[in-house]
């Protein structure tokens, strides 16, 4: 049921190699109502005027994001990329990495991270006799970079092979350090910053992730 490691197989070559980038064959209206879904939850964080909230969301998604175009890339230079997704795991694959229902969670991942961090955020852990402990956002990045880790060591485990792992050296350890704990970091740390660093931070992530989809995308390399 969980898998742990890529295994370098044929079997995963195969299935990487046979992944159709943004087509359509599999599309279905569960697209419509998920976009719906996230949309909604925003708007719902800006009509309330939780501009943290929303900040964490489009932090962790814009980082995601940037992950996703290094993968893509990674997979056109070296063959494969770290991670994939098949065809009959989604309805609309967007990179090779990552499909429409796996990009909408993430984009609203983040708020949760958020939200589960105590209401007191200065608040830090195993702080006594002058120890200044560990930040409760620190924590809590790391505990939500283990879930989402195990949770895909399940998805690559399912018979549709919703995740695919090509390589021997990839797997939960290095999602988990690499990636899934970065991914958090910038959910919970992000929102706190100074109105201008924060605004600093969105405004070059979103630019950058804009500006390489706008070059790579019709240049043919991801």
């Amino acid at each position: 049921m969980f898998v742990f490691w890529g295994d370098g197989s044929q079997a995963a070559m195969s299935l990487v190699d046979s992944i159709r980038v943004r087509s359509t064959e599999n599309f279905n209206w569960t697209f419509i109502f998920i976009l719906a879904v996230v949309f909604y939850v925003y708007w719902s964080e800006i009509n309330k005027k939780n501009t943290e909230v929303v900040c964490a969301g489009l932090a962790l998604y814009g980082v995601h994001w940037l992950y996703e175009i290094c993968n893509a890339i990674i997979g056109r230079v070296f063959g494969y990329p770290l991670w994939s997704v098949s065809n009959e795991s989604t309805t609309f694959i967007l990179l090779i990495g990552v499909c429409w229902e796996l990009s909408m969670m993430f984009s609203i991942a983040g708020m949760i991270s958020f939200k589960m961090l105590p209401q007191d955020r200065t608040k830090r852990y195993f702080a006594r006799d002058g120890k200044k402990g560990v930040s409760c956002k620190l924590v809590g990045a790391i505990e939500m970079a283990l879930l989402f880790a195990l949770f895909e060591s399940f998805l690559a485990g399912t018979s549709n092979h919703s995740f695919i792992w090509v390589y021997k050296w990839w797997g939960v350890l290095p999602v988990f350090i690499t990636t899934y704990i970065p991914f958090f970091l910038a959910s919970n740390y992000v929102p706190d910053m100074e109105p201008k660093k924060r605004r600093t931070f969105l405004i070059t992530v979103w630019g950058l992730v804009a500006l390489l989809l706008i070059i790579l995308i019709p240049a043919g390399v991801i």
